[in-house]
């Protein structure tokens, strides 16, 4: 299945370089500060990937010669970020499903990890997982249902996303082998609410798991359990705002002897690279919580 919006469709990219103020006393004028084009290449491309797709592709690339040499090689495109701000009016008026299916086509077969964040359907995902990734990021994607997720990866994260427990049966189902599964959730949607079906669904499926994070989550001791019983093989465990759990007793004791790494409820989150931005503040209220549905 093809895109809706064709990769190589041209895209409609504003200069934004070109709208920058002069220099003021405390910017470095041109032929004064550091001399970018006599950085080696390897260096270069690896300050280009710290800005993001849709930086490279909105204005890096159109810098200098240099950079958008950098910028087409298919290697630079071996992981692709592409986090949407919605409070960042530079990001406003890009088709980014468009955006995205160009960057995976720059990387030539190269791409192994992605992060997609407040956009995507299921017919970019299946457009990203055709290419056999082994890392997927999904943060915000409102428009994704449950069969959109059908598909093979190592390690994937789920968070913020509509979804209640179903996804991870068709998760469990199509990745035998994942290693690290990330399903995060706010957790201050649903103070005192208790809920293991989150739990019960990834000890049933994901038995092969080393890596497990549960932001959020309504999960209970007896959840808790069914995962350990389950997922022998777990190395590190995030429970970070769990707040149903009670680990002074013997599911604590077991977590300590079981887990290598173990991040408790009330351990810190502020550092969290899943806490930046908007995170709280941007998405919008819609309907309770159901498979493929609507906000979490």
């Amino acid at each position: 299945m093809k895109p809706r919006y064709p990769a190589s469709a041209p895209l409609l990219l504003p200069l934004f370089l070109s709208q920058r103020a002069p220099p003021t006393k405390t910017q470095t004028a041109p032929g004064r500060g550091r001399k970018w084009a006599e950085l080696p290449d390897d260096v270069t491309a690896s300050i280009l990937l710290r800005l993001g797709a849709i930086e490279i592709l909105t204005s890096a690339q159109m810098v200098c010669v240099m950079w958008r040499d950098i910028c087409r090689d298919p290697l630079t495109w071996r992981t692709i970020d592409m986090r949407v701000d919605p409070d960042d009016q530079r990001h406003i008026g890009y088709d980014f499903e468009k955006m995205c299916s160009h960057a995976i086509d720059r990387s030539s077969g190269n791409l192994i990890d992605i992060n997609v964040d407040h956009f995507g359907t299921d017919e970019l995902l299946k457009y990203i997982t055709d290419r056999g990734i082994k890392r997927l990021r999904l943060a915000h994607c409102y428009d994704i249902t449950n069969e959109g997720l059908s598909f093979e990866t190592s390690d994937l994260e789920i968070s913020y996303c509509p979804f209640s427990h179903e996804p991870i049966d068709v998760v469990g189902a199509s990745c035998p082998l994942l290693k690290s599964f990330k399903f995060n959730k706010r957790w201050y949607r649903w103070p005192h609410e208790e809920s293991n079906d989150d739990a019960l669904a990834i000890a049933g499926t994901m038995h092969d798991l080393r890596h497990l994070q549960l932001l959020g989550n309504k999960l209970t001791n007896d959840g808790l359990q069914a995962i350990l019983d389950r997922c022998p093989h777990l190395e590190s465990l995030d429970l970070r705002r769990c707040s149903n759990l009670k680990l002074g007793g013997k599911s604590g004791r077991r977590c300590a002897e079981r887990i290598k790494k173990l991040r408790l409820p009330d351990d810190p989150i502020d550092n969290s690279e899943l806490v930046y931005n908007s995170v709280f503040k941007c998405m919008p209220n819609r309907a309770s919580e159901r498979g493929g549905g609507k906000s979490p």
